[in-house]
């Protein structure tokens, strides 16, 4: 197998790939009287293809072990994916660049609690993760006609593995 190291998720490492979901740094602006915090425009939320719809969902995963065998990713090619935690619990995200319809090495990160990720429209990327606990997540994705799953399986998997 072939290591593969987890990072602690920050927005410049993440940005090639997608967005990430905190109030850290965002615009924000008082509403509701004062009495809320609106934390703004934190996602590009992208959907293409026929009949392309906004879906929010909420999913309740169960908590991987690390080290992991990553054998496959995924990529949506018709929408974005964003995962925002309800619960504190940290979550692995892995993600890798696209080189010529197929997946480049890829890069593991760790989610901060309370950190959310927008995985960006057609990029490579491992399944939800979440770590330690069980999760609650919201997802905002894309509901529509067409095929919007592809899947790539490694040769050679790789461990995911703390460094």
């Amino acid at each position: 197998m072939i290591p593969l190291p987890i990072r602690p998720l920050s927005h410049s490492e993440f940005a090639p790939f997608g967005d990430v979901i905190e109030p850290d740094d965002a615009k924000s602006f008082p509403i509701n009287a004062g009495k809320c915090i609106r934390y703004h425009d934190l996602a590009k939320v992208e959907t293409s293809g026929p009949e392309a719809r906004t879906l929010v969902s909420l999913l309740k995963g169960e908590p991987y072990d690390i080290p992991l065998t990553l054998k496959m990713v995924e990529r949506h090619p018709l929408g974005s994916q964003a995962f925002i935690p309800l619960t504190g619990n940290p979550f692995l995200v892995v993600v890798a660049p696209d080189e010529g319809g197929e997946p480049g090495e890829p890069i593991a990160f760790e989610t901060a609690p309370g950190q959310g990720v927008n995985i960006a429209q057609n990029v490579w990327h491992g399944i939800l993760t979440p770590l330690r606990s069980t999760s609650e997540f919201v997802v905002i994705d894309r509901g529509g006609s067409g095929c919007n799953l592809e899947e790539h399986f490694f040769e050679k998997p790789y461990q995911v593995e703390y460094a």
